[in-house]
C-alpha cells in the first residue's frame, strides 16, 4: 500500500500555480517584473520604476526586442490601470515572489501565448473586477505575441485557474494577499 497521496483535480489546481509561477522561470519572471515596474510607475509617477523595467527587459531581450516588448507592456498595463475597479497590488521590485495580481498578469500573458482565451478572460476579470475586459485582453494578446516573437515563451503550466487566486483561494493555495 502506497503512502503517497493520490493526485486529485483540486490538489493539482492548488499545486500548479506555485510551480508555474516560480520566479526562476525567465519568461514568467520577465512578465511579472515588467508588470510590477509599470504598475508601480503608474501609481507613483516615479520614472525610476519604468527605467528599472526597461533595464530588465533590455538586459533579457536586447534593446531591439526590448523596445517592442516595452511598447506593448506599457499599452497593456496602462489599459489595466485605466479599466480596473480596484487597486492593483504588487510587491516591491526586489521581492523574488509574486503577489496574486502579479500572478494573474503572468497567467494572462501565458494564456495569450497558448491561445487559451477563456483562461485569459477569466484572469482579466479576476484582476480587474469588472466585465469591461476587452481592451485589456487585446493589449495583453499583443504583448504576449511580441514576447513570443522574441523567443520568450511562457509555460502552459503558468496558466492558472483564476478562481483559486481569488482572495479566499489565494490563502488556500499558499499565496499571500498584499
Amino acid at each position: 500500500m502506497s503512502l503517497r497521496k493520490k493526485p486529485t483535480l483540486s490538489n493539482e489546481l492548488v499545486r500548479r500555480p506555485k510551480a508555474a509561477l516560480d520566479p526562476v522561470k525567465r519568461p514568467e519572471r520577465l512578465v511579472g517584473l515588467g508588470f510590477r515596474c509599470w504598475i508601480a510607475g503608474f501609481e507613483t509617477q516615479d520614472i525610476n520604476c519604468w527605467e528599472t523595467g526597461w533595464n530588465t527587459f533590455a538586459t533579457e531581450l536586447g534593446p531591439g526586442h526590448a523596445k517592442a516588448a516595452i511598447t506593448e507592456l506599457s499599452c497593456w498595463v496602462r489599459m489595466v490601470h485605466t479599466k480596473t475597479c480596484r487597486r492593483i497590488s504588487y510587491y516591491p521590485f526586489g521581492c523574488k515572489g509574486f503577489c496574486r495580481d502579479e500572478c494573474m498578469a503572468i497567467s494572462m500573458i501565458a494564456a495569450g501565448q497558448h491561445a487559451a482565451c477563456p483562461a485569459m478572460r477569466a484572469c482579466a476579470f479576476a484582476l480587474l473586477n469588472t466585465n469591461d475586459i476587452d481592451g485589456v485582453v487585446d493589449t495583453a494578446t499583443n504583448f504576449a505575441e511580441v514576447l513570443k516573437d522574441a523567443g520568450h515563451i511562457l509555460s502552459g503550466h503558468s496558466i492558472c485557474e483564476a478562481g483559486i487566486l481569488t482572495d479566499s483561494g489565494a490563502e488556500h493555495a499558499g499565496y499571500s494577499k498584499h
